[in-house]
């Protein structure tokens, strides 16, 4: 009797976390693929509220602390570009705490070194000649941790890419070596398999973009 008990008990369990499984999939399926698509400040903070919703309902599971994370970040990069600097730093503060509960729940893992890279890339933008020294260097090593972790995440090229592109000739930085990056990036896009329907795949829009610049 108490063995068929515990064999109903388990049956029970399983099926609702099967059940719990797929709502989170679904719901997280449902946002994924505007994190490539939403192209403005307030459709970013939507999007990153609602993967904080996710998060803060499955607080076992990186992916929504890690989107969460990219569009504050993205949203950042936004301002940047319209020199809207003051408005990064309470950014980065909102996507700090997201970015290290991904980091915790899934460490060592390319994805979030990326973003790891592109979080003091935004720290340092917003005020470069006072923060390169602080940000630069922890950005570069992130960005070459999440490559040696998967030398086929075409999102390190992407990255690389941008760098080489905007940095100044005398700084290291070019245009052409930047477009061999992006050509590199839109090969390992090509070839890129997503883990599941809901791990990352952004980037590739932003690459052929960049290979259309002069």
């Amino acid at each position: 009797m108490k063995k068929g008990l515990f064999v109903l008990l388990a049956l029970v369990i399983t099926t609702a976390t099967i059940a719990q499984s797929e709502k989170y999939i679904k719901a997280m399926e449902a946002l994924v693929p505007a994190v490539d698509t939403t192209r403005n400040p307030e459709g970013l903070t939507e999007l990153a509220n609602s993967f904080e919703r996710i998060a803060n309902a499955e607080k076992t599971q990186w992916l929504p602390y890690y989107y969460a994370a990219l569009c504050y970040i993205n949203k950042a990069n936004m301002l940047y570009a319209t020199q809207q600097l003051d408005q990064i730093d309470p950014l980065m503060d909102k996507a700090e705490p997201l970015l290290m509960k991904a980091e915790e729940l899934e460490k060592n893992n390319s994805e979030v070194h990326c973003l790891k890279k592109m979080f003091n890339t935004g720290k340092m933008m917003a005020d470069p000649m006072n923060r390169y020294m602080t940000y630069g260097q922890p950005a570069a090593e992130a960005l070459e941790t999440a490559k040696s972790l998967n030398p086929e995440n075409p999102r390190v090229y992407l990255l690389e890419g941008i760098d080489k592109y905007y940095t100044p000739e005398q700084w290291g930085g070019s245009k052409t070596e930047g477009k061999k990056l992006f050509e590199a990036a839109m090969k390992k896009y090509e070839a890129f398999k997503p883990a599941s329907s809901i791990h990352p795949s952004w980037g590739i829009g932003q690459v052929k973009y960049f290979l259309t610049l002069e």
